[in-house]
């Protein structure tokens, strides 16, 4: 059974270890080339992010080599990992490559200039979170005490999105930030997000959320985050079903995806610590639900909600 991760920060781990691991098989990386073969991925998203503390004048070359490393070291594997640079590239993907696909978390990169976003769409960016946890141009992220929704250029960048065809991701948006993407966008996801009911963590998303996302025929992508998934910060894999099972009972059983957030997380679900652990996770799940709803999670119900 094929899977696909919409998050993770590799390329980030790539750029912070300044050349002293590779992509093929470094241990300190939860998602390689030697685990997404073990995953058997179809498809992997690799973010394009910047820690907060990067100034300001430097961030744009920070995404840009960020864009180079995926391109040098992510895809260049023997032909094997193949970048999808439109979602009509998923259909009748070939088995044995492997699909990786840039996205964008946060906006910080491109100031106020919607030609820098446009050259990230350009090369390949399909997805875009408009922020991280912090206020930024576009809107306020969740960890943002103000809790305000999104600004006039928020906006404009999210009619960008949709003229594109580009999902806008509310994974870390405020709240009220949330509810006005909805109202704005066309095609939107929770790459990597979980259920707030049974982890009440702020980056989770609440019942009327996750009721909304399922309204409007949106994926959420369940994010692995010990710190996202239980209270107490300590989590296997039975705790992430947990999360499945409540979405599903408020009526998303075709909307639910997997977002890991692997190589941007300090702790791991126990016995989901890398991306190689996937089609055990998807072991554990057939306990739980029918093979055909575990084939919808590994990968089905995201290629069925595919932007057109």
């Amino acid at each position: 059974m094929r899977v696909i991760d919409t998050h993770c920060d590799a390329l980030y781990k790539l750029q912070a270890g300044k050349g002293k691991y590779t992509f093929q098989d470094a241990e300190e990386l939860d998602v390689n080339f030697e685990r997404l073969i073990e995953a058997k991925m179809l498809l992997q998203g690799f973010a394009i992010f910047l820690d907060e503390c990067v100034p300001v004048e430097h961030k744009w070359k920070k995404a840009v080599e960020q864009v180079n490393i995926f391109k040098q070291h992510v895809l260049h594997k023997g032909g094997v990992i193949h970048q999808v640079k439109k979602w009509s590239d998923l259909e009748n993907f070939p088995e044995e490559k492997i699909g990786a696909v840039l996205t964008l978390e946060g906006i910080e990169p491109i100031g106020r200039d919607l030609d820098k976003l446009t050259q990230l769409l350009d090369a390949g960016v399909l997805s875009v979170g408009l922020t991280w946890n912090n206020a930024n141009l576009a809107a306020d992220g969740i960890m943002e005490e103000r809790g305000a929704g999104l600004t006039h250029f928020g906006k404009e960048i999210i009619h960008h999105l949709n003229e594109r065809k580009i999902f806008t991701d509310v994974s870390h948006l405020s709240v009220k930030a949330f509810w006005d993407a909805l109202e704005e966008a066309d095609f939107v996801i929770a790459s990597h997000s979980s259920a707030k009911a049974i982890c009440s963590h702020p980056r989770n998303l609440d019942d009327d959320q996750i009721k909304a996302m399922i309204e409007h025929d949106a994926m959420i992508h369940v994010i692995f985050h010990p710190l996202f998934t239980t209270n107490s910060g300590v989590a296997n894999m039975e705790d992430v079903v947990r999360h499945i099972e409540h979405i599903s009972e408020l009526g998303g059983v075709k909307n639910i995806g997997f977002g890991s957030d692997f190589d941007g997380i300090p702790d791991h679900i126990k016995g989901l610590e890398n991306a190689g652990k996937y089609q055990d996770f998807l072991q554990v799940l057939e306990k739980h639900f029918t093979k055909e709803e575990v084939a919808g999670f590994a990968s089905q119900n995201f290629l069925n909600h595919l932007p057109k």
